[in-house]
């Protein structure tokens, strides 16, 4: 590890792992903050079923690039690495440890690997894969489902669909597959 370059975290693996959990608990030990790079999170609204992190359970750690794009704009792959880019060097002038969390691994396969951002050049890199026995993984899954029912997913979601919208980008383009399923 070169100690001279900046030192970033990812903090990734399958949904409903504790990735969020373990990115809130590293902020807090770590003095960093949370980059968020869930491809359905970025988007506002559908917080409940994109099980976005409430205020509270951030527990005071600054988190970017969550919520913060319109659901009807695409957002596509180059626009999160100059953000996410962005995002990593205020945090760094700050003084604190930018920790890259979620589950798309397309956008930080994107960050971490194109020759011209030169991510590795630039920053020391540690990675975590949250890895939870299947198992335990399908109960804990079943829990959050049912929690999220109770929190209003099915009106949640019920109104984020249009007849005549395009279902081909924005927040919609990654649920259409969630209509079809929950017969709206």
């Amino acid at each position: 590890m070169n100690f001279n370059k900046k030192k970033v975290v990812f903090v990734m693996g399958a949904t409903a792992t504790g990735k969020t959990k373990l990115s809130i608990d590293l902020a807090i030990h770590f003095s960093g903050e949370a980059i968020n790079s869930d491809k359905i999170q970025v988007y506002k609204g559908l917080d409940i079923a994109t099980n976005k992190v409430t205020e509270s359970e951030r527990q005071g750690v600054p988190h970017h690039l969550l919520g913060f794009v319109d659901p009807e704009a695409d957002y596509p792959v180059e626009e999160f690495c100059e953000h996410a880019l962005r995002a990593i060097d205020k945090i760094i002038e700050n003084g604190h440890l930018p920790i890259i969390v979620g589950g798309s691994n397309t956008y930080i396969e994107a960050l971490v690997e194109d020759s011209i951002i030169n991510f590795r050049a630039n920053y020391d890199c540690c990675f975590l894969w949250m890895d939870v026995d299947p198992l335990v993984l399908y109960k804990y899954v079943g829990i959050r489902v049912d929690k999220m029912v109770e929190a209003g997913l099915v009106d949640e979601v019920r109104d984020m669909f249009d007849p005549n919208a395009d279902y081909n980008r924005g927040i919609r383009d990654g649920l259409s597959g969630l209509r079809s399923c929950m017969n709206i």
